[in-house]
């Protein structure tokens, strides 16, 4: 991922990440350069949870539905629970690349688990301070990438959404 070309969506609710996703399958995008990262669950009156059932994840909460059809439809799929964030829910490629951020503590000039993560595929430590926040503040991270002539697909597509677009 990190020599590939990004575009990253911040999107305020699992909904508009949902939304986003779909839009991108709907028009024929390939998946397996789609990842996601946000907020796993918040505290609520009811049990909310992720559990295995062979090939399908099951899930229950408020935002269950998401995160349940998303490990279905990206490759990859994790849930970490990282200090000063909480649970952090990952789908798509980018989950191997957190999961090397949190094992090899790529955790350099305070930008923690996620920074590292994105950092070591090629973000900016600018941008990387703005996604860290968003996160945080509850936004989710829909992240596509590939050649150039994918990158020109997907921005007409996510025409309506604001985007920033990385070199690699």
């Amino acid at each position: 991922m990190k020599d590939q070309e990004k575009i990253i969506t911040v999107v305020n609710t699992h909904a508009e990440a949902e939304a986003v996703i779909k839009t991108l399958q709907n028009a024929q995008f390939d998946v397996s350069n789609i990842s996601i990262l946000g907020k796993g669950y918040h505290s609520e009156e009811n049990v909310a949870g992720f559990y295995n059932t062979g090939d399908r994840v099951k899930t229950w909460g408020t935002t269950g539905a998401l995160w349940g059809g998303l490990w279905g439809a990206l490759f990859g799929a994790g849930m970490f629970w990282l200090p000063g964030v909480g649970a952090l829910m990952v789908a798509g490629p980018i989950v191997s690349t957190v999961v090397g951020a949190i094992e090899g503590a790529v955790v350099t000039g305070g930008l923690g688990a996620v920074g590292g993560a994105l950092a070591s595929i090629g973000i900016p430590k600018d941008s990387i301070v703005k996604y860290n926040a968003a996160i945080k503040a509850d936004k989710y991270l829909v992240i596509v990438h590939g050649d150039a002539e994918a990158m020109v697909k997907a921005k007409a597509i996510l025409a309506d959404h604001e985007l920033e677009h990385l070199t690699a």
